[in-house]
């Protein structure tokens, strides 16, 4: 690619995206949850990290019983949050910063407060309201039996019974997720026309692209028969063959919509972005969210889950490269979000032994140390890729896990819904520590925190690490000036034979030389040059096991 094609080429192709959970990442008034004036005082923090762009969860009006994914208006902002006019601020501060601006979009499910289920609940069955979302019949004699056996993400059966306004049992609701997010039915054209117009707010307010949610669940098959699988793609991405894809995931009908919501982004000019949160596998289905006239990037999970191991990482690598060169779109890499375990916990355990659920205090603890070393080394793998990285707040600070929050302060509905069975995905959202001796760790300006902090984290605040050469912090911050300076967004990748092994990966990517150790130390190529490490080297130079060097090679 000549330096004027790369020049301009979509920002994009190649961007590191910081992953802001806005209740947790800084909080301006000091009621406990994080705000948008708390963000905006914090994006210079970001913009010196070197990302390029940040992504919001939601911050729209919610009863939070889903920590905003459950939305009540899609073109206000929560009062816990702020204002519109904070939203505002906050985008030109970002603007002015050099960073762009990626908000989430929900448009599986509203909240139960929503206008329309609210309408939808008074105006009965056979109703305009009603045919905005799934409402059904029930089974059985009485319609004492919910439509079809589907089973929500969170725990429980998928379907809520209503009771009518005369007082008498009515039809059911469906809610993949809690009974407080009643899906939408994207066959309603209302449906489509009130989201394209959602989109067009926030376009016109300024943001670079959206985040959509759960992108593979917005069209279900038709005749919503039953599913006789115990499959659940939100926990995990088993492959499923064409013949057996689950009706409420992954139907054609989404590809649709996403050609009309790209016809809606590429009407405004910058270069605007539309990424999905999609669980789909094989790869090959998954690229097909971004063929050229559909989305921009897709989420890629198989990355996520990949086991720490030479053959796994080659393997889900060289897959997801492949898959999206098929189609023309960058590949974009992600070890960490809010819906997962951080993968500076995840990784602390045996290779393949742990999935993405949450871990609670009964639980086997991970190798705090194994799992930090690990993770920098899992990072400075993937910023070495051509593509574009996502990272989650607090992973630059090498924070785990919060694996012993009580039990009495968990939120997340898949705690609630399953009675404790899952442990949920609390650990992962706790707030961040930006001062180690202020109150809150600097998250806040008092004491308050909607979740509690671990003591353990005053040692991995912001400002321990900052100009402490080889901390987490500082890795971070060169690895994305070394991937920048040198173009590995916009590369290719060259598997080096001679370094891929059972204990072992090499690779080539433009002038940068990657070395990955694994369970055995790897000795350096002769007369290669260091350019960053994700741990120390040994005496001798040697790269020590669950290490990754960046070499400049003769």
């Amino acid at each position: 690619m000549t330096s004027s094609s790369l020049q301009s080429s979509p920002w994009w192709r190649d961007a590191v995206i910081y992953q802001v959970y806005p209740r947790s990442f800084a909080d301006g008034d000091g009621d406990g949850i994080g705000d948008l004036p708390g963000i905006t005082a914090r994006l210079p923090r970001l913009a010196e990290l070197g990302v390029d762009a940040v992504w919001l969860s939601p911050f729209y009006p919610s009863p939070q019983n889903d920590a905003g994914y459950d939305v009540s208006d899609y073109r206000d902002v929560e009062p816990l949050f702020g204002t519109l006019a904070d939203a505002d601020r906050m985008i030109a501060d970002a603007h002015e910063l050099g960073l762009r601006v990626v908000v989430d979009i929900v448009p599986n499910h509203t909240s139960s407060e929503h206008e329309w289920f609210r309408a939808a609940l008074a105006a009965g069955p056979g109703s305009r309201e009603r045919a905005r979302y799934l409402f059904r019949d029930g089974r059985g004699e009485a319609g004492e039996l919910p439509p079809n056996n589907w089973v929500s993400v969170f725990g429980g059966r998928a379907w809520t019974r209503v009771t009518e306004a005369d007082g008498s049992p009515g039809q059911w609701y469906l809610h993949l997720f809690d009974a407080t997010q009643p899906d939408l039915d994207w066959g309603n054209p209302e449906v489509h026309a009130e989201f394209e117009d959602v989109l067009r707010f926030w376009l016109d307010r300024g943001v670079d692209g959206f985040r959509i949610d759960v992108a593979h669940s917005m069209v279900k098959e038709p005749g919503l028969p039953d599913w006789s699988e115990d499959d659940r793609p939100m926990q995990g991405t088993a492959e499923i063959s064409e013949t057996r894809r689950p009706p409420m995931w992954d139907q054609e009908g989404v590809h649709d919509i996403y050609r009309r919501w790209r016809e809606v982004v590429d009407s405004y000019d910058g270069d605007r972005m539309l990424v999905a949160e999609a669980w789909v596998t094989p790869y090959e289905r998954l690229a097909r969210y971004t063929r050229p006239d559909e989305l921009h990037q897709a989420f890629n999970f198989d990355h996520c889950v990949a086991a720490w191991l030479p053959e796994a990482q080659r393997e889900v690598i060289s897959t997801s490269l492949a898959g999206s060169e098929a189609v023309g779109a960058p590949t974009t890499w992600v070890l960490s979000n809010h819906d997962v375990v951080r993968h500076a916990s995840r990784l602390g355990y045996p290779p393949a032994t742990r999935g993405l659920g949450g871990i609670g205090p009964r639980d086997e603890q991970p190798d705090r140390g194994l799992g930090l070393r690990r993770a920098r080394a899992a990072t400075l793998l993937m910023l070495s890729l051509p593509g574009s990285a996502y990272l989650w707040q607090g992973e630059e600070l090498g924070l785990p896990e919060h694996t012993t929050l009580p039990d009495e302060v968990r939120q997340d509905p898949a705690w609630l819904r399953t009675g404790g069975e899952q442990v949920g995905r609390d650990g992962c959202r706790v707030p961040i520590p930006w001062e180690a001796d202020a109150p809150s760790y600097g998250f806040g300006p008092g004491a308050a925190s909607w979740l509690p902090q671990p003591p353990e984290w005053a040692d991995l605040a912001r400002d321990r690490q900052e100009g402490v050469e080889g901390s987490t912090l500082e890795t971070y911050r060169a690895a994305l000036r070394l991937r920048r300076e040198h173009g590995l967004g916009r590369g290719a990748l060259h598997w080096l034979e001679e370094h891929c092994g059972p204990t072992s990966l090499g690779l080539r990517n433009g002038d940068v030389t990657v070395l990955v150790a694994f369970d055995e130390p790897l000795p350096l190529p002769a007369g290669s040059r260091v350019l960053l490490a994700s741990g120390p080297l040994d005496a001798d130079g040697t790269v020590p096991s669950d290490t990754t060097v960046w070499l400049r090679t003769p």
